[in-house]
């Protein structure tokens, strides 16, 4: 198999279809771009629970694991409680580098107010580079729940931030050197520094006052993969104008230079929203210096459908991300 996400028809086949137990306390399911899992406590309020590792990063791995799970636990319009943390080294590895990777973990914790709740550290043969998996816990009121299969037909799609924020980030972290041979030292610490855009949690507290019945935190694939898995998962199409898609030039550099797609790049700190009120979001969400736009809608039809320079482009399903190719 390729590396990157699993393709839809191998992942029916090999996961979807071999679960086969379930239980009243589940409320999310397993499914394509479904994130998280909920799990009912009181009447009131449930769990939820998602997990995802760190595989395309070298540098500051712990920190951008906590990120990226506890931005999951956002998109479903809950609070992130704390992370169980799963760390596999290579034989041929020091102990700075765990100190390193927990250093991480820690500051990135303390930053969002969770906890470290407990986990796993192992030295096997089986990997050749640090691997770390995290799981992310928190909770929610079960009627303020949120997945990423309730977008609704006429709804905006908004984007926050900007396309390949997190690819933007790693990229220029680990290959600054040979980067810095073309392009500014200026262009590539704002590079770098897109790091700290990483928190999707406070858009997403904010867009829960605006009726809004899906978000999904842009992850591999980027930000096109990200609308396909939300047209799909929620049985709907998508019509979208990339030309509305805010991006950085610091991507656009960077992405130029190695000739890949920055709309198909690793965007952890983007997160999509539907919403029949999105430029009223948008506008709460600038107020609180949180770049946004509508960038679409949401359509009956099943098309998924990008507009680029005025030609319709219909809108596959996601490969391997760019950051991959680098």
């Amino acid at each position: 198999m390729k590396i990157g996400k699993i393709p839809q028809d191998i992942l029916n086949k090999c996961v979807f279809n071999l679960i086969s137990n379930k239980r009243e306390e589940v409320l999310l399911e397993p499914s394509i771009g479904e994130d998280c899992s909920a799990i009912k406590l009181k009447d009131d309020e449930v769990f939820v629970i998602s997990t995802d590792p760190i595989t395309g990063a070298d540098k500051d791995m712990g920190y951008l694991g906590v990120y990226i799970n506890t931005n999951d636990i956002a998109s479903s319009g809950a609070e992130p409680i704390g992370v169980m943390v799963t760390i596999l080294l290579p034989p041929s590895s020091k102990e700075e580098q765990l100190y390193n990777i927990m250093e991480q973990i820690d500051k990135a914790c303390s930053e969002l107010n969770i906890q470290i709740m407990g986990g796993h550290t192992e030295v096997t043969d089986a990997v050749v580079k640090p691997i770390l998996s995290l799981t992310a816990i928190g909770k929610v009121k079960k009627d303020k729940l949120i997945s990423t299969s309730g977008a609704k037909v006429g709804q905006d799609i908004i984007i926050t931030k900007w396309a390949g924020l997190e690819g933007t980030s790693i990229i220029a972290k680990d290959n600054y050197d040979e980067l810095s041979q073309k392009l500014s030292n200026e262009l590539l610490q704002e590079a770098i520094s897109l790091d700290k855009y990483l928190s999707v949690i406070k858009e997403s507290i904010i867009a829960k006052n605006y009726e809004v019945t899906s978000m999904h935190d842009i992850t591999e694939g980027g930000v096109l993969g990200a609308i396909w898995e939300v047209a799909l998962c929620s049985n709907m199409g998508a019509q979208v104008d990339l030309d509305k898609i805010p991006i950085k030039n610091e991507t656009i550099a960077i992405c130029n230079y190695y000739n890949i797609d920055p709309y198909k790049l690793i965007s952890s700190g983007c997160m999509l929203m539907t919403t029949h009120r999105g430029n009223e979001l948008v506008k709460e969400l600038k107020k609180n210096n949180i770049e946004a736009a509508v960038i679409g809608e949401i359509t009956e039809n099943k098309d998924k459908i990008i507009n680029v320079k005025g030609n319709k482009v219909e809108l596959v399903e996601p490969g391997t991300d760019e950051l991959y190719k680098i």
